[in-house]
């Protein structure tokens, strides 16, 4: 049965105004990323008990102990990943499907990857039923999208923290393309990975900061 899209408030539309003004004022630049989290209703994605923290600068608990990332990682992420229009993107790390919903926003082809099977499937049938058109898959992150015939991406975006860089992401990401991914074990540094060849020595690797992300793991879980 399709899920009844949520209620948006004049409240909710000017909570965000203010979120997106507090971003602006943290360096977050990149217009369509500030216009798609403007456009997206960040308490959609969360239990409407806490809809009075949804637009705070906070992580918030979702379902099989996940979490919502802050707005400022959201949009720190999306705005490193550097995108124009089109562009086809993996997601690692469905989760609640805030970030897949503000790419998708920002006009890109989104595919998103989870593990969990109960956050998979509420997930991808509230996407779809709220209008955000993200191909969502049940699998292992660590070996990216290994069904279907996609080709390669311009750019990959890993939302949990990885312990190391996926070799495997690395080879379905194009020449030229771009992976954000959060790498440590306890706390994480934000990496940028420009790949400009296949063997390792050819990526570009810049730092971002310390950021804290549940842990990235391997496999399904099917419960």
């Amino acid at each position: 049965m399709k899920e009844t899209t949520p209620i948006d408030t004049f409240r909710h539309v000017g909570l965000r105004q203010k979120m997106c003004a507090n971003l602006q004022k943290n360096g977050i630049t990149d217009q369509r990323v500030l216009n798609a989290m403007q456009s997206v209703p960040r308490h959609w994605f969360i239990d409407t008990m806490l809809d009075n923290q949804a637009y705070q600068d906070r992580a918030i608990n979702i379902d099989c102990d996940q979490t919502i990332s802050r707005p400022s990682t959201v949009a720190k992420q999306s705005q490193l990943l550097d995108t124009a229009e089109g562009m086809q993107v993996l997601e690692i790390g469905t989760g609640s499907g805030y970030q897949a919903a503000v790419l998708y926003r920002m006009g890109l082809k989104v595919f998103s990857i989870e593990r969990q099977k109960q956050l998979f499937e509420q997930t991808r049938r509230r996407l779809n039923d709220w209008g955000f058109r993200v191909k969502c898959f049940l699998g292992d992150g660590y070996q990216g999208l290994t069904e279907g015939d996609y080709g390669l991406f311009d750019r990959i975006i890993i939302t949990c923290g990885a312990s190391e860089v996926p070799h495997t992401l690395m080879g379905q990401l194009k020449i030229g393309g771009r992976m954000v991914i959060p790498v440590g074990n306890e706390g994480q540094q934000m990496l940028r990975i420009t790949k400009h060849g296949d063997e390792q020595e050819q990526w570009e690797i810049e730092e971002f900061g310390q950021y804290n992300f549940v842990p990235m793991l391997k496999g399904r879980n099917f419960n």
